[in-house]
């Protein structure tokens, strides 16, 4: 039966790759391909479509609907922008290595992966210009936390929809994710970034993103609490959901912290005021944008649902079963099988999100949650979906098209850089393993 597995995982890398099928239109066909291989009774492959969409969606549709029009109100206010340039004038031309590394994990929280590569672009190449310094070694430390956010942290979507497939807690799994982040992107940014000054790279003249004027961003302020206060307030709300008891009304209180649906809806809320209604915009003017933002947000829903029903039929068909078998059996830790199955998913399909929902699937009713901490096994998940990006994976096109690289300086510099944020991911899990 896993052997049938893999002839399923296969058929669905050429549905997608080679016959060119979207992703949820390919998950679908795979999952009901699925159910008549592994003997899942007919009648049931209907209702095992409709729970395996609900399942997965349930919990993390508004997280990340919500999530993207925090985003846009972000990016569209010059909110992005202030953070940035505040944080390239703190730490001076010395250290705009680790500026650009900081203003992408910090932009990068709430803005989703493309969305933060396009819009601070322009900022790199400004740089690059103004001090005269390579661009794909200032590319490279700003992308890094880009990828690490993207891979390791909610509200971005594939960690998101990972975390209740692995009964995984979204609080705990950020602060995890953070303290996980910090040696990652140091490793894959500022450091490695310091091999690839021989690289020259040249900026996209079509390029063209709106260049806010000082007096048109909201303060630096106000700028920071918009963007983090998710992060703080889930983190906030976890801790205090572990000290005070339950159901007292303090422990009430902060589960309400702890819940990443309000949290989102008031940080959105509060967003709207700060860098929206307070700057004289009007509710629906700022509203309509984040409608508007939705739109790119969908085809990501279409491929987690898919995901969801692939995963259910193979529940339904007791995969998940034989899976725990052979992982309580293995002489490898469950977070490197995860890891493992994220990776080479990733390697054959370029999605990061797909080969992290894919591998979720596989293996979210196969492991024990008292031998493996279920947080941590949503970034170990993450970090092989980050594995090696090359010519099928999106985000390789875009670095080298929007610096003018060839595939060979593409793959020294962006792909080897996933690869080493994919590798240091699995060592820092595997070291917060011992502790955790």
């Amino acid at each position: 039966m896993i052997l049938a597995v893999f002839g399923i995982l296969l058929v669905l890398v050429l549905l997608i790759t080679w016959a060119k099928i979207h992703p949820f239109i390919a998950f679908l066909m795979v999952s009901i391909l699925a159910s008549l291989l592994l003997g899942v009774n007919p009648g049931q492959i209907g209702a095992s479509v409709q729970k395996g969409v609900g399942d997965i969606l349930g919990p993390v549709f508004s997280v990340i609907i919500l999530g993207s029009m925090l985003g846009k109100i972000i990016a569209s206010s010059g909110a992005a922008q202030q953070i940035s340039e505040s944080l390239v004038t703190l730490f001076g031309q010395k250290n705009l290595a680790w500026a650009l590394a900081l203003t992408g994990f910090i932009v990068g929280i709430p803005l989703f992966y493309n969305v933060g590569f396009i819009l601070l672009i322009p900022l790199i190449y400004s740089l690059g210009q103004r001090f005269q310094l390579p661009l794909v070694y200032l590319a490279v430390a700003l992308c890094s936390s880009l990828s690490v956010t993207h891979g390791f942290l909610p509200p971005h979507p594939s960690p998101t929809a990972i975390v209740p497939m692995m009964n995984a807690s979204l609080g705990q799994t950020l602060i995890f994710g953070l303290i996980a982040s910090i040696p990652v992107i140091f490793l894959a940014g500022p450091l490695f970034a310091k091999s690839l000054r021989n690289i020259q790279g040249s900026p996209l003249a079509s390029l063209k993103v709106k260049i806010f004027e000082k007096a048109e961003m909201p303060s630096t302020g106000i700028s920071f609490f918009c963007a983090l206060l998710p992060v703080v307030l889930l983190a906030l709300g976890t801790w205090f959901t572990s000290i005070f008891e339950k159901n007292s009304p303090a422990f009430e209180i902060s589960s309400l912290m702890a819940d990443a649906n309000i949290v989102m809806l008031l940080s959105l809320l509060l967003a709207y005021y700060f860098l929206g209604m307070r700057r004289g915009d009007s509710l629906g003017k700022v509203m309509q944008e984040g409608i508007e933002s939705t739109k790119d947000v969908f085809p990501i829903l279409m491929i987690i649902a898919g995901a969801g029903v692939l995963k259910e039929i193979l529940i339904s068909a007791g995969i998940s079963t034989q899976i725990a078998s052979i992982m309580k059996t293995s002489s490898f830790s469950p977070l490197v099988t995860g890891w493992f199955i994220a990776a080479v998913i990733r390697l054959s399909l370029g999605s990061a999100t797909v080969a992290g929902l894919t591998a979720a699937g596989l293996i979210a009713q196969g492991f024990d949650p008292a031998v493996v901490n279920p947080n941590l096994m949503v970034l170990s998940i993450g970090a092989g979906s980050l594995m090696f990006s090359h010519v099928n994976d999106t985000g390789f096109w875009m670095f080298k098209e929007y610096f003018n690289l060839n595939i060979r300086d593409t793959i020294k510099s962006w792909s080897l850089m996933e690869t080493i944020v994919s590798f240091a991911g699995l060592i820092m899990v595997l070291i917060m393993d011992i502790f955790v």
